[in-house]
C-alpha cells in the first residue's frame, strides 16, 4: 500500500496458536491506534501488563528470532508480524499478546500469512496524518561475520530491496528483489516460510525447541530437498530472509525509503542497520536545525546562566521542545578558545571535561525552561556514564543535545550528548541539585 497518509487497523481481530519455537499457545489481537503512535505490543502475563513499543531500542538478544522487551516482560518472534504490518502499509496499531510464559507470538506455518490474513479480516483504514518516512540520504554499510547490508539513496516513495542468499544444496544461491510499497507483498513475500536444515532441526529439538512441529508444519530441508514438504517458491529461502529483513527494519519505527542491498544478513545485522539508519536520520535532523532561527541567542543565554568568559560554552540554543523535555544547542569551537593554548600545543583538542561542561550548561538551560516559575537554579550534582567517543578540534561545530529524564522538586536528571556532524563526540548522564536562585 503506497500512500502519503498514515493507516491503522479498522477494528480488533484475534487469533490463537502455538509459538514457533516454544510451542506455547498465545492469543494475538490486532487493534487500531491513533496517528503517530506507531506499532506497540501489549504483553499481558500473570496479572502484569507491559507496553512495548516496536522499536529497535527495545530489542533483546535472541538467536534465530527477534524479541522485544520492556522491563521484565517481553514478546518473542515478532519479525513475521512486523513484516506483515510493513507489507500492508499499517503505520499505527496495537498488538496484544496474552498467554504462555515465553510470550512468543503464534507461529502459524512460519510465514507472515496468519498475520496478513488477520489484518485483511479487520481491514486497513486511512488516517488524517501524513507519513513521515525515513529517507536514506547517504550510503551506509554494516558488516558482521561475512554478512553485509548496504543502505543507499534511491526512490523516495518506496523501498527497493535486493537480498543475496547462499546455502548448501539443494538451496544454493538465491537472489531476490522486491519493491516494498510498490509490489504485492501478500502474494510474493508473505507466504515464504521459516526454514531449517535437517541437522539444525535435530539440534533445536535436542534443546527442547520446536518439539511440537513436524516437517509437514515446518520447512525442514535435507540434502535431497524438503522433508515431507515442498517449496512454495523455487527461491523460498531467499524470500523468507527478505521477509525477516522487512520486519526487522520496520523496528526503525517508520517506513524506510531508498535502497537496501543485503548479503547473508540475519536478525542481529538487520537490527544493527535499523539502528544506524536512525542515527543517520537523527544526525540529518540535527544538521537541519542549524539553519533555523535560534530559540536563545547569546544575550538570552547570559540572562539565565551565570557563566562568563572563558567558561560560557553554549553559543546558541537552537530548539527547546514544547514540553521542555529536550534542547539542542551549539558550541562553535575555534582556535581562539583559551584552552587550546595548553591542550595540547601542536595538537589542539578540546578537553573532554569542557565538552561535559558544555552539555551540562545546555542541561541547565533546558531545566531553566521547566523551572522558570519556581525560582530554582540547577547546580551540577553528579556525572554518570560519561564516554568520550570522538575528538573535538578547532573548526568543529559541537552540536549539543540534552533530554530531561526526570525532574523533581530537589533534583533533576538530564541525558546529554555532543555531536560533530554525524559522529557522537561525548555522552553523559548529568544530575543537578535544584537550589533557590540568589536574588538579583
Amino acid at each position: 500500500m503506497s500512500s502519503n497518509r498514515q493507516h491503522t487497523i479498522s477494528r480488533e481481530v484475534s487469533f490463537t496458536g502455538p509459538g514457533l519455537f516454544s510451542g506455547e499457545p498465545t492469543t494475538l489481537t490486532f487493534g487500531p491506534a491513533d496517528a503517530g503512535r506507531g506499532i506497540t505490543f501489549v504483553r499481558e502475563q500473570d496479572g502484569k501488563t507491559s507496553v512495548i513499543p516496536a522499536l529497535v531500542q527495545n530489542v533483546m538478544n535472541r538467536p534465530r528470532r527477534t524479541c522485544l522487551r520492556n522491563g521484565t516482560l517481553h514478546v518473542e518472534t515478532v519479525e513475521h508480524c512486523m513484516a506483515a504490518l510493513a507489507g500492508l502499509g499499517v503505520d499505527n496499531a496495537t498488538v496484544k499478546v496474552v498467554g504462555g510464559q515465553v510470550g512468543e507470538l503464534p507461529g502459524g506455518d512460519g510465514s507472515s500469512v496468519p498475520f496478513v490474513t488477520a489484518i485483511r479480516e479487520a481491514g486497513v483504514i486511512e488516517q488524517d496524518a501524513a507519513v513521515e518516512p525515513l529517507v536514506i540520504r547517504k550510503p551506509l554499510q554494516v558488516t558482521l561475520d561475512g554478512a553485509s547490508i548496504a543502505a543507499l539513496p534511491g526512490p523516495t516513495d518506496h523501498l527497493e530491496i535486493l537480498y543475496d542468499f547462499e546455502a548448501p544444496a539443494p538451496v544454493g544461491r538465491q537472489i531476490v528483489s522486491f519493491r516494498l510499497g510498490d509490489e504485492d507483498f501478500e502474494k510474493l513475500i508473505a507466504p515464504a516460510r521459516t526454514f531449517v536444515f535437517e541437522h539444525e532441526a535435530k539440534e533445536l529439538r535436542a534443546r527442547g525447541l520446536g518439539k511440537h512441529l513436524t516437517p509437514r508444519e515446518l520447512l525442514v530441508i535435507a540434502p535431497d530437498g524438503p522433508v515431507d514438504n515442498a517449496f512454495r517458491f523455487a527461491d523460498e529461502c531467499g524470500r523468507h530472509k527478505l521477509l525477516d529483513l522487512i520486519g526487522d527494519l520496520y523496528l526503525a519505527g517508520r517506513p524506510i525509503r531508498g535502497r537496501i542491498v543485503a548479503t547473508k544478513s540475519g536478525h542481529k545485522l538487520n537490527h544493527l542497520m535499523a539502528r544506524r539508519l536512525l542515527e543517520q536520520d537523527e544526525a540529518q535532523v540535527r544538521q537541519n536545525l542549524i539553519h533555523r532561527d535560534a530559540e536563545m541567542d547569546i544575550r538570552k543565554i547570559q540572562r539565565i546562566l551565570p557563566h562568563r568568559y572563558p567558561m560560557l560554552l553554549v553559543d546558541r540554543v537552537l530548539e527547546i521542545s514544547k514540553n521542555a523535555d529536550r534542547a539542542v544547542g551549539i558550541k562553535n569551537v575555534t582556535f581562539n578558545d583559551v584552552f587550546f593554548q595548553g591542550h595540547y600545543p601542536g595538537t589542539p583538542i578540546m578537553p573532554g571535561v569542557l565538552i561535559v561542561e558544555a552539555m551540562g550548561q545546555l542541561g541547565g538551560l533546558l531545566l531553566s525552561r521547566k523551572l522558570e516559575h519556581t525560582g530554582k537554579l540547577a547546580i551540577l550534582l553528579s556525572l554518570d556514564k560519561v564516554k568520550m567517543r570522538h575528538p573535538v578540534v578547532p573548526g568543529d561545530q559541537l552540536l549539543l543535545e540534552a533530554v530531561a529524564v526526570r525532574v523533581k522538586s530537589r533534583t533533576s536528571h538530564v541525558r546529554c550528548k555532543a555531536f560533530v556532524e554525524d559522529k557522537i563526540a561525548c555522552e553523559a548522564d548529568v544530575k543537578f541539585m535544584l537550589v533557590d536562585a540568589e536574588p538579583t
